[in-house]
């Protein structure tokens, strides 16, 4: 499943534990998968960030100062 679907999926189980005619078993079921799902999106984010976070690096060892030469104006 990608981020989005895992996502989608997160809220669709967080409506399903809100509803009051939910059973115990079936709560139990969903907060089982809700835990691994939000462990999983957890886990992309993180890789998420430490790409940003690489690419951002990379960026600022990359740039190059110079120095401007004045023009004499006369």
């Amino acid at each position: 499943m990608s981020f989005e679907s895992d996502l989608k999926r997160m809220e669709e189980i967080t409506d399903l534990l809100k509803k009051e005619d939910t059973g115990l078993e079936e709560s139990i079921k969903l907060y089982e998968e809700a835990t691994a799902l939000g462990k999983k999106l957890t886990k992309t984010l993180t890789e998420i960030q430490r790409k940003v976070e690489e690419v951002t690096s990379e960026e600022e060892t990359e740039l190059e100062t110079k120095e401007i030469e004045e023009e004499d104006p006369f």
